[in-house]
């Protein structure tokens, strides 16, 4: 008899899309509430954790975190104190790599920190940056947030090879 379609490792693929799908709408949903501006980056933040298991993702959530916290807060800096340009991102990305490598946080920090550089220099045009960043830092942090509680209440099936 052929192979199932739902095999093992099938169902496991179906399990790690709903478990997902749960954890994005789930923070999307808790942003929405709390009436979060850009409610799809607690989404996006919460399907980047749980594409991880648990341990690995607790593991390096302190490093996204941290990022976020990076990027946020140079994004505001450099908002407050200069144009957004192109010299002026890209010195706030290598700032923030060095600052990563100075204080040992890993490659996941400066990349959540760059990310969110990203997103909040540019973005100050519109709205002060210090409540942009802010804003950033909450959506990403909920995200994460609940990604982890989903991975721990809900943690991905083992193989059984």
């Amino acid at each position: 008899m052929g192979a199932s379609i739902f095999s093992a490792w099938n169902r496991r693929a179906v399990w790690h899309a709903v478990r997902t799908t749960v954890a994005a709408a789930g923070s999307l949903a808790i942003a929405r509430l709390f009436s979060l501006p850009e409610a799809q980056w607690a989404a996006i933040s919460a399907m980047v954790v749980t594409q991880s298991d648990v341990g690995a993702a607790l593991k390096i959530s302190g490093q996204r975190f941290a990022g976020t916290v990076l990027g946020a807060v140079a994004g505001a800096l450099l908002a407050t104190h200069a144009t957004a340009s192109v010299p002026v991102f890209a010195a706030g990305i290598l700032g923030l790599g060095l600052v990563c490598a100075l204080i040992r946080l890993d490659r996941r920090a400066y990349r959540f920190a760059g990310i969110t550089l990203a997103i909040v220099l540019p973005g100050a045009a519109a709205k002060p940056a210090w409540v942009l960043a802010g804003d950033r830092f909450t959506e990403v942090s909920l995200g994460i947030v609940t990604g982890l509680a989903l991975s721990a209440l809900w943690p991905e099936a083992k193989a059984n090879n």
